[in-house]
């Protein structure tokens, strides 16, 4: 469905374009469009007009037909359900040609008794957020932005390791996308890092019933096709896209219907066997393991308090605990875990990056 500005095909399109789709490399005529939709053939023509507007490319001569020759570069819900092999992830899907965040817009949605599952998108963000009260790039038509409706059966305890579930299906996806597993890692607690350079972050929002969650959104944001060169200064130096990385564009259809189907197969393991059954899959991407970082530690667990009000600290990473929280090794030897917070790797991950934030 469609939301917003912008458009999106219409359930009587969607119909349209999955009959031209099963007419292969043959035309569907205008007569056969019209029967199996019950419309006249006067509305079949203004219905592939309006497909057309919408850029997909509609091959048509009088009396003979109408061809699909190719679909524009959207991420209308009616092209990611085509091939989508999902159960409930992405059967619900509010599109928007804009909006200023897709957290918030689930967040509602969720509010109002949004099924589990029910995904929201948008080609662009005007106010996208990330952790901590950040901005979060999101220009246009380039990337993917997507907040996702989840209903577990879950205590407050348990939900931040959905965070780390949601990085693993990711990065997988990122890995299975360019062909390179090497290449991509995890950094506690939400990034995705291809090449050492961000390409991905993650917010989890939730609201509660009580010790148990009775909603919680995830937000994902991936830098498929934006050009590096147009981060902001301030990202830049630390950000890459898939593009950039590979020297070519991907396809975001095809990479949002991969994350789709693996996302739902980690939290359905996760919802089985908690984040035990997913936690190997984390620590196998787990880049951080040996690495000096600084941490602002967003719960105060930490000794000291900075200037932005959070718990400063320094230490080895050691790895992950099994809920899900940093361990580190302090100056001292002391371990501490850190449930919720900011780190920054005080060592890059490699000493030297390609241009495009691959490897030399």
């Amino acid at each position: 469905m469609s939301d917003g500005s912008g458009a999106a095909p219409s359930a009587i399109q969607a119909q349209v374009l999955a009959a031209l789709r099963a007419a292969g490399a043959g035309a569907c005529s205008g007569e056969a469009l019209s029967a199996a939709l019950g419309v006249s053939r006067a509305a079949v023509w203004k219905h592939v007009e309006a497909l057309r507007a919408l850029g997909y490319r509609i091959e048509g001569e009088p009396g003979g037909g109408y061809r699909l020759g190719a679909t524009p570069d959207r991420l209308f819900p009616v092209e990611i359900q085509h091939g989508l092999e999902t159960r409930w992830l992405g059967r619900t899907i509010h599109w928007y040609d804009s909006t200023d965040s897709t957290n918030r817009v689930a967040l509602e949605l969720a509010r109002g008794g949004a099924e589990h599952g029910t995904a929201v998108i948008a080609e662009g963000q005007s106010a996208g957020r990330g952790r901590l009260g950040r901005s979060f790039f999101s220009p246009p038509y380039a990337n993917l932005y997507t907040s996702i409706v989840l209903r577990p059966s879950l205590s407050l305890a348990d939900a931040p390791t959905l965070i780390l579930t949601a990085g693993v299906a990711v990065a997988e996806a990122v890995a299975e996308t360019l062909g390179d597993p090497d290449a991509v890692e995890l950094k506690w607690p939400n990034d995705v890092l291809l090449g050492g350079l961000k390409t991905s972050g993650i917010l989890m929002e939730l609201g509660a019933e009580g010790s148990r969650v009775a909603f919680l959104v995830l937000g994902i944001g991936v830098n498929l096709n934006v050009d590096r060169e147009l981060f902001p200064d301030e990202f830049r130096p630390l950000a890459t896209s898939l593009r950039s990385f590979r020297g070519e564009p991907v396809d975001r259809l095809a990479f949002v219907r991969r994350m789709y189907h693996g996302l739902e197969a980690l939290l359905d393991a996760h919802a089985a066997g908690g984040f035990d059954a997913v936690r190997p899959r984390f620590e196998k991407r787990f880049a951080m393991v040996g690495r000096p970082v600084q941490v602002r530690d967003a719960t105060r667990a930490a000794v000291g308090v900075g200037a932005e009000g959070q718990a400063e600290m320094a230490g080895v990473v050691e790895g992950i605990d099994a809920d899900g929280a940093l361990l580190l090794r302090g100056p001292t030897g002391a371990r501490t875990r850190v449930v919720a917070g900011d780190v920054t790797i005080v060592k890059p991950p490699r000493a030297e990056m390609g241009e495009g934030g691959g490897r030399p």
